[in-house]
């Protein structure tokens, strides 16, 4: 199921950070990052570091995206 993380940068635009600033803060690579900005699948491992690092939970950063048939 596609996933888009819309949420996650309107979440950093509200906590004044950059993604940056999120691998730094998160400890996740930039590898990481980059498919978080394609709405690519992350593992879970990398959405709690996340959470964690901005002190949310997982439905605060993103929303899986129902196909169209």
């Amino acid at each position: 199921m596609p996933v888009d993380y819309s949420k996650l940068w309107k979440l950093l635009i509200d906590k004044h950070m950059n993604k940056t600033q999120l691998k730094n803060t998160a400890h996740i690579s930039t590898n990481a990052v980059a498919k978080l900005g394609k709405n690519e699948s992350v593992s879970l491992d990398t959405l709690e570091k996340i959470c964690t690092a901005l002190d949310c939970n997982i439905e605060d950063i993103m929303d899986f995206v129902p196909y169209k048939y």
